[in-house]
């Protein structure tokens, strides 16, 4: 029998699923691949995701879960909250509500935070849910409603992050936040790097592109070398997807880009980088697309939801 070429993680994670150690192996859990809004897209007219909900995928979200501990921390805090939180309880059960150890957010575009209402006295009721953010997206969410009111309610409770000051979540597991250029309106913007006791992952679902931030000083390339796995920000597949409009400018790297600078990566590192917060004009999204395809024979991966990455 002849089989296609399979993603070394992919391959990774089903060899995993074959193991004793799985069952206490902490995790990532993909829980959306979407740009914030989703696909598909409040006020997009047709496609296909309208006539197939098979093909709808939420915002994009990942969640980190520690078996042994029986621990859950989300990263992000989506319009999707609800059925992502659904989604967690099935394959990680919790006895409490909302059951989270922690919400780690990396901005404050409405794709990341709007989730956190989900936790307030009008719904979940939460009560101290450790939200770990930035300076100013700490500020921003005290001063402003009515997320204020979800802290003077004790629903959630704001822990400080620091550039490149790393929480100890436990004994196993840490994670480690680092400023990345892209809009900062009302916030900071962080991606994160999420180190277990054999494996280490990175996500960077926004930022405006991977040549200013080398101009910062940071390469791209040396993040990846430095994880097993990189979740990285693959909103637009290339300039022309959106009709009408000049993308040149768009704050996003393409992945058309992307895989034009790693080129010359090794197999090994290219197989780390999977492509994730896809808006909903980004082809990828369609099992059978020619871009799908063409991420696929380079060498890349695309994120999914419900796949799990063994830490």
């Amino acid at each position: 029998m002849k089989f296609k070429k399979t993603h070394l993680i992919t391959l990774l994670i089903l060899l995993t699923n074959c193991t004793p150690s799985q069952a206490t192996d902490p995790y990532i859990l993909v829980l959306g691949i979407g740009q914030d809004g989703g696909f598909p897209q409040a006020g997009s007219k047709a496609g296909p995701a309208w006539d197939d909900p098979s093909l709808a995928r939420r915002a994009t979200a990942l969640a980190l879960v520690d078996p042994d501990s029986g621990e859950r921390w989300l990263f992000e805090a989506t319009p999707d909250f609800r059925s992502q939180l659904r989604q967690l309880d099935l394959v990680a059960p919790h006895p409490d509500k909302p059951g989270l150890a922690g919400i780690f957010l990396t901005h404050a575009h409405v794709g990341h935070y709007l989730g956190l209402a989900q936790l307030g006295h009008e719904v979940i009721g939460a009560q101290k849910t450790p939200v770990y953010a930035m300076p100013r997206m700490r500020e921003f969410l005290s001063t402003n409603g009515p997320w204020d009111q979800l802290v003077r309610y004790q629903n959630i409770e704001l822990r400080p992050l620091e550039e490149g000051r790393t929480q100890v979540l436990n004994s196993r597991l840490k994670v480690t936040p680092f400023r990345v250029p892209h809009r900062e309106e009302y916030s900071e913007v962080v991606g994160y790097r999420i180190e277990g006791p054999n494996r280490s992952a990175l996500f960077i679902p926004d930022i405006d592109s991977w040549e200013q931030w080398d101009e910062l000083g940071t390469r791209i390339e040396d993040m990846i070398a430095s994880v097993d796995v990189a979740y990285l920000d693959g909103t637009f597949f290339a300039n022309g997807e959106i009709p009408g409009r000049d993308m040149s400018g768009f704050p996003h790297p393409f992945i058309s880009h992307s895989m034009q600078r790693f080129a010359n990566l090794p197999t090994s590192e290219k197989q780390k980088v999977s492509f994730i917060h896809r808006n909903h004009s980004n082809k990828t999204l369609l099992p059978d697309s020619p871009e799908r395809r063409q991420v696929l024979e380079a060498g890349f991966a695309l994120a999914e939801e419900a796949e799990r990455f063994p830490l």
